[in-house]
């Protein structure tokens, strides 16, 4: 069978990227597999980051790519989309997260479904997005009408789709694990690699935006840091205000016990901090999912998130983690201490390996070929 997927994918960065990586080195393995990408992703004006590609480092690995798609180039967009549409694949895979990428996506669809072959399937990690702006709804709904299936990532989206569109067929999958960053590494190795200190330490990581809800963890930091010897990783570039969080490590008094790395973690440093940590902690004030849950299930570390959106898909509450309340530092710091003295950690890796089987790439994209049927 011909797919071909269009998505974020190598070489830019970020869990999209990854997401795409995997999904083509399993499609790869019985059918005949293509990846289209941007050539511009953002506009720079557009990006709160420090860069969109992921950096050259040796033994990274790569998936043959085209970048063929400028997402503010209207021209552009019927360009790609005759390109795809002339090559005929059976399946036109679109990895959808952003109402922006709504206009050039619906587009190239729209031109792919003239020749009357292809099926466009989207696969949603999101149907709404966390951060509002003008325009959402009709960017996405020009894209979601010109699909024929959708690939859900949690349940929670089934209501998001059918307020956009009633008709949609869809079937709910769940995101798989990233078994992209490679091996655990030992915990004193880790350690000693990102030249952290302490017996007890906790992690978040990812993308600091304000929905993430990291004052929130900081505030629960602050409640534990005299009641245990804890150290708090926070990993990941500020998408937004950085002065913010560094004003809150000062009013609360929490310098001491914080490791910050806050440049983008490039993907083979991201197995250090996993494996460096006892737990990661989600302390989300909305999502829909998470690819850091699964990424923390790579490595069988336990989550403690909030209970917001699919978190409970994936997050087994005092099965592989524990869920809270958002917006509650109290609840946060419990479930921390919780943790640690009842000695949790054993039970809860040793469940999350029996739950990885459940997300495997093998079962997703059987799912996603289902729908042929």
């Amino acid at each position: 069978m011909k797919i071909t997927i269009l998505s974020a994918a190598y070489p830019f960065r970020g869990g999209l990227a990854h997401f795409t990586y995997l999904l083509y080195k399993e499609l790869i393995k019985e059918h005949d597999v293509k990846v289209v990408t941007f050539k511009r992703q953002y506009p720079s004006i557009f990006f709160p980051g420090k860069t969109q590609e992921e950096p050259e480092i040796e033994g990274f690995q790569k998936i043959p790519t085209e970048q063929l798609v400028d997402s503010v180039n209207p021209f552009n967009w019927i360009r790609a989309g005759s390109k795809i549409s002339e090559d005929k694949p059976d399946i036109l895979l679109i990895n959808f997260w952003l109402p922006f990428f709504g206009p050039s996506f619906g587009t190239i669809a729209k031109i792919v479904r003239t020749n009357k072959k292809t099926r466009i399937i989207t696969i949603c990690h999101n149907v709404k997005p966390h951060e509002k702006r003008i325009g959402d709804r009709p960017f996405t709904r020009y894209l979601f009408n010109s699909v024929d299936n959708f690939i859900l990532l949690s349940r929670r989206l089934e209501e998001d789709l059918k307020m956009m569109r009633l008709d949609a067929r869809f079937i709910t999958l769940f995101h798989p694990v990233y078994s992209i960053f490679g091996e655990r590494a030992p915990k004193e190795e880790a350690k000693e690699r990102l030249k952290v200190t302490g017996e007890k330490i906790i992690l978040f990581f990812g993308f600091i935006r304000e929905y993430k809800g990291l004052d929130n963890l900081m505030q629960a930091f602050a409640l534990l840091k005299d009641k245990m010897n804890i150290k708090l990783i926070i990993a990941g570039e500020y998408y937004s205000n950085e002065e913010h969080y560094k004003a809150l490590i000062d009013e609360l008094n929490i310098r001491d016990g914080i490791f910050l790395f806050n440049n983008f973690i490039p993907t083979s440093e991201v197995k250090y901090f996993f494996s460096a940590a006892d737990m990661v902690i989600l302390p989300y004030n909305n999502a829909t999912q998470s690819g850091i849950v699964q990424i923390a299930n790579n490595f069988n570390k336990p989550v403690i998130a909030t209970d917001v959106g699919a978190m409970a898909e994936a997050v087994f509450n005092n099965k592989t983690g524990y869920l809270v309340p958002p917006k509650n530092p109290e609840a946060l710091a419990d479930a921390i201490m919780k943790f640690y003295n009842e000695n949790k950690e054993e039970e809860f890796v040793n469940n999350i390996k029996q739950e990885v089987e459940r997300f495997s790439w093998k079962n997703f994209t059987n799912g996603i070929l289902s729908v042929l049927e």
